[in-house]
Formats: C-alpha cells, sequence, structure tokens
C-alpha cells in the first residue's frame, strides 16, 4: 500500500487535505520514551501554514491528538496512532468536481488511478497537507534519536537564483539548532533576505519559485544500512521522493560526481583522535549503502508550487477540449520554509528504521 512504509519503524498515514482530519500510525517506538510536547509543538508550527508572506494564509492550529500508544506521557510500546483535525478547509476554491485539471497537480493522473472516485478536494490524498502527521512522527523519532547522539540539521542552499554554502564545505561539528529558528534557515547570515526578495518577487507576479533543501546528519555510527536495496541511500530517496514536491535527490558531491576523476572523488581515510575519517566527504558519508561514520549529507531539489494565479493552458475532462486556468485559493508562492521540517521528519523517520535494522543484526 503507497500509504504505509518501513520494515522495523512502520508508519501508515491517513486523511486527505479536505477531509475532517488527517493522521499518522506509527509502529516500533520503544515503551518508556518521554512525548516531549512543547517540542513536539514547535516543529508542527514550523510546517504549518500562515506562518508569513511567504507562505499560504490558510490557518491551521495542526494540533496533534494522541488516540493509542501514549500514557501519562510516554509512550506504551504499542502503535502510536495520533490524529491533526483539519479546521480551514475551503473546498469551494476546488470547484464542484474534477474538471479543468491544474497542470503540475495529480489531478488528471489521480484521476485516472482511481477511477473518478477521488477525493479531488484541495488535491486529496495527493496534497502537501499529508506532510503534517509526517512531521509529528518524526519529531519523535528525533528525540529517540538525540538519545543516541544523532542531529539532524537542514537550510535552504538554493532559492531561485539565491545560493548559499553547503554543509560539505562547513564544520560539521558546528551547533547548527539556530536553523530551526529561521524561517528561511540559511548558514551564510543575511543571505534569508534576499532569499525572501525572491520569494515576494514571484508573488508579485501571480507566480511561485522552487529551490534546493540540504541536509546534514551527523552522530552516525558506521554500518547502518545494506547494499543495494536497503542502502541509506535507497531507504532516505523512497522517503524523500514521498514528500510531493521532491523532484530531484542526490548525496555528497551527487550529480557533482560527473566532472570528476577518481582521484577526486574518492575521499580519504585516516585515523583521527583514535577513529576512522575521511578527508574529504564527497561521499556524503555512505560507502557502498552503507554508513561510514562521516556525516551523510544529501539535497532535495524542491519544485516551484503548481499552484499559481497565472492563465495556464490545460483541458476540460467533461467537455474533452483544451482550455485555460487560473488556480484559486490559497497557496505558496514558495514551499521552501516550510517543507524544511518534512525533509528533517523523513530523514529522522529513515534512520530510525536504519539504526533499529542494525540492532537487530546485532541481537
Amino acid at each position: 500500500m503507497s500509504s504505509s512504509w518501513g520494515q522495523q519503524l512502520k508508519l501508515s498515514i491517513f486523511g486527505q487535505s479536505h477531509g475532517e482530519a488527517i493522521g499518522v500510525t506509527i509502529d516500533g517506538l520503544p515503551a518508556g520514551m518521554v512525548i516531549d510536547m512543547p517540542r513536539l509543538l514547535a516543529e508542527m508550527a514550523r510546517r504549518a501554514p500562515g506562518q508569513s508572506a511567504l507562505t499560504t494564509p490558510r490557518k491551521e492550529a495542526d494540533a496533534p491528538e494522541f488516540l493509542s500508544g501514549v500514557l501519562n506521557g510516554r509512550t506504551t510500546g504499542q502503535p502510536i496512532c495520533l490524529v491533526i483535525r483539519n479546521t480551514s478547509q475551503r473546498s469551494r476554491d476546488y470547484g464542484d468536481g474534477v474538471d479543468l485539471v491544474r497542470p503540475g497537480h495529480a489531478d488528471y493522473s489521480g484521476h485516472v488511478r482511481y477511477f473518478g472516485f477521488e477525493d479531488w478536494r484541495g488535491g486529496g490524498s495527493f496534497s502537501g497537507r499529508l506532510t503534517a502527521p509526517i512531521v509529528a512522527a518524526g519529531a519523535l523519532c528525533s528525540q529517540w534519536l538525540e538519545e543516541k547522539g544523532v542531529r539532524i540539521a537542514c537550510h535552504v542552499q538554493q532559492l531561485g537564483s539565491v545560493k548559499d554554502m553547503s554543509f560539505l564545505d562547513a564544520a560539521p561539528d558546528k551547533d547548527y539548532t539556530y536553523l530551526k529558528e529561521m524561517h528561511l534557515p540559511v548558514l551564510t547570515q543575511g543571505l534569508d533576505e534576499r532569499m525572501a526578495e525572491e520569494v515576494m518577487a514571484a508573488r508579485s507576479e501571480q507566480d511561485s519559485i522552487g529551490g534546493v533543501l540540504e541536509c546534514m546528519i551527523t552522530g552516525l555510527p558506521a554500518g547502518l544500512g545494506a547494499p543495494f536495496f536497503d542502502s541509506v541511500e535507497s531507504v532516505l530517496s523512497h522517503l524523500l521522493f514521498s514528500v510531493p514536491a521532491v523532484k530531484g535527490v542526490e548525496f555528497g558531491a551527487g550529480f557533482g560526481f560527473a566532472g570528476m576523476r577518481g582521484s577526486q572523488a574518492n575521499d580519504a581515510f585516516r585515523m583521527a583522535e583514535g577513529r576512522i575519517v575521511t578527508e574529504t566527504n564527497h561521499a556524503g558519508g555512505v560507502n557502498g549503502g552503507v554508513s561510514n561514520g562521516m556525516p551523510v549529507v544529501f539535497r532535495s531539489a524542491i519544485r516551484p508550487t503548481p499552484s499559481i494565479a497565472k492563465t495556464q493552458q490545460t483541458v476540460s475532462l467533461k467537455a474533452g477540449e483544451n482550455a485555460e486556468l487560473a488556480v484559486r485559493g490559497r497557496h505558496d508562492p514558495c514551499i521552501l520554509p516550510r517543507a524544511v521540517p518534512v525533509i528533517e521528519a523523513m530523514a529522522a523517520i529513515a534512520v530510525m528504521d536504519l539504526w533499529k535494522e542494525r540492532a537487530q543484526c546485532l541481537m
């Protein structure tokens, strides 16, 4: 089923953008883990709509309700089910059924896939609204991982034509928690202001803009993952490409490898303070699908929001003819600010599953 994922840690999401609620079931969290609710709510707030002029004005509290698996603030070891109520739906913005299919959306492909019985309101099950329960699940996984010394940081490496430096060129042991406090998290001071100008320029032209998010996972031991189908890259990519806005993923030097020779691309192994490290990290912390103990660094290309007010060419399913469409409703001119906690959440979910699989091997 496309709504379920995982081996050692199992997730299943449910709900639609304009339904009563959305939610997730999480199976695999250990018993006795304290739920840090302020931390969980802070992560939800980072993803929530209506934060600034850079995002959609739709307002949602995004307050998770635990239906099972938690008692007196601690996990019970049983599957956790949490729901998030939808409180600000405006289905009238989408007409009375699928007719003019929106370019860049799943209106047409979803209509074919589900034989016309899909919930088409606001994108239904294809909507980025479904990333809210993912962020909740990821926040829980992050709490567990941080007890193991794992840290996940993410920044906007590119927004339109504005580019930030890379984690590959930054200090991996620096404290990057400040990034969580930034609406447009960047490594280079003041660059977020230039990025915000790009977003507002696109908005003024009734358009949208995309970019690249770069994520770094530190504190991972060597040995997580496996060759081929369960590699670190495979597990992470599976989840990353589940995010509706993600259209590309690369690890380490990524597509930059195409312009290198082996002598440039290889990361030399060295001893440092009694442990094995690499002088560079072109491989992004992974060799042969298995973590090598260096920071895992990857980038996700985020497409421009497909919902734009500009008139676009499309077709009418009902009339069977060409048509024009200007999308109505409340939409993000740039999805990057709200996508940052989603990418972090997916990384946390993937790493926890990999960690638990490794633990099984050692038993």
